[in-house]
């Protein structure tokens, strides 16, 4: 029922009614999204208003597949998918055309304008296995060069108390749209970890994850229209988040831990825009890393650096320093199958050493670059 409430103005304002809530009777499982005993997935939302409902599932255009919801008397939504691969999958909800996350979920992909929901069934790698586990501390600090106050995450591994040898250190960054929190919610990247160590597949390390945003003034990414940012926002943004890495970020863990400051005591990694950002900040300043990998990077094929052309002239050079670059990317990929394209073909005219991997059937995923954190990983510091 509407209500007349006052809102200082000298005035009367109706209210609008409040949505109904479900049943207080009824269990809270019974109107949210779950994972059955068979692996398959029930999806649910309570919408008693509503006149149509799907869900819309996968990560792309491209792989998304939108199924109708069925109405039941309680005024809940709800679809059953078949038996699924041990995975976090990414869903929303249509709702009379309206893109929603899972209202009745708190796993959300972390973005930086939140709209889609995660799911995990569980039975590989990316599950929180009963192993020994590391930690993850978030670092706070007023960055000078970009004049606001930045946070990295940084992971590490289990039993680190920062005595005994230094270890290395991974720096790994995000990609567009996102949040630093990307890497650790949806990339489950200290599951990855854990589990990895458990198993003694990788060398003790850090992994830092700073913001692949920078947030400066003439970088804010919501201001350039999509068709833009090749243009204009990328470059003005890793310019700036060099400067962060270098002055402010790798400075920062090396004071605050117990690392190595030579160059292979450091990687540096990323996925789509941060594959860019690790390929700008690896080449301009080699000599600070050993190890280099874009996952589905944005590259200078389409948004061009004068350090990385430079240093792209110099084969040996890069070589002798790096101990490992990798270069991945999805067969299918729509948003940077072009960049990798044109740097494995400059890569091989070169004669520079790359280990590439093309992924079968997918596109510019998760699917993608989680399997390609965890091989890549595995090759670090060895």
């Amino acid at each position: 029922m509407a209500i007349s409430i006052g809102i200082g103005t000298g005035t009367d304002v109706i209210a609008a009614p409040l949505p109904v809530t479900p049943d207080q009777t009824t269990p809270v499982s019974h109107y949210v999204t779950q994972v059955n005993a068979d692996k398959s997935i029930t999806f649910r939302l309570f919408a008693p208003g509503a006149t149509r409902v799907s869900v819309v599932t996968g990560s792309m255009p491209e792989s998304q597949v939108s199924h109708d919801m069925t109405k039941e008397k309680n005024g809940v939504w709800s679809w059953k998918s078949e038996p699924m691969a041990p995975n976090l999958y990414e869903y929303y909800f249509d709702v009379d055309g309206f893109r929603s996350v899972d209202t009745g979920s708190r796993y959300q992909k972390p973005q930086r304008q939140v709209n889609t929901s995660l799911i995990l069934v569980p039975g590989s790698i990316l599950d929180d296995r009963p192993v020994p586990h590391g930690d993850l501390t978030t670092l706070t600090w007023h960055s000078p060069s970009l004049r606001s106050e930045r946070r990295v995450y940084v992971w590490t591994p289990p039993g680190y108390n920062g005595t005994g040898e230094p270890l290395p250190v991974l720096y790994f960054y995000h990609g567009f749209g996102d949040t630093g929190l990307s890497a650790i919610d949806q990339g489950r990247l200290p599951q990855i970890m854990d589990n990895l160590m458990a198993e003694g597949k990788i060398k003790p390390m850090l992994v830092v994850v700073p913001d692949t945003e920078t947030e400066s003034a003439e970088a804010i990414p919501e201001n350039f229209p999509p068709a833009e940012r090749r243009k204009s926002f990328y470059p003005l943004n890793a310019k700036a988040a060099d400067r962060e890495l270098m002055s402010e970020i790798i400075p920062l863990v090396d004071t605050r831990f117990n690392v190595r400051k030579d160059a292979a005591g450091r990687a540096l990694a990323g996925l789509s825009q941060g594959g860019y950002q690790a390929l700008v900040s690896g080449m301009n300043h080699m000599d600070s890393f050993g190890w280099l990998g874009t996952f589905s990077g944005v590259t200078t094929t389409t948004v061009p650096d004068e350090g990385v052309a430079a240093r792209f002239k110099q084969p040996e050079a890069i070589n002798r320093q790096l101990h490992n670059f990798t270069v991945v990317v999805g067969e299918r990929d729509s948003v940077t199958g072009k960049d990798i394209a044109g740097l494995k073909a400059e890569l091989e005219k070169q004669g520079i050493k790359f280990d590439y991997k093309m992924y079968p059937g997918l596109n510019h995923e998760m699917d993608v670059w989680r399997p390609a954190y965890e091989e890549f990983v595995q090759k670090l510091f060895r």
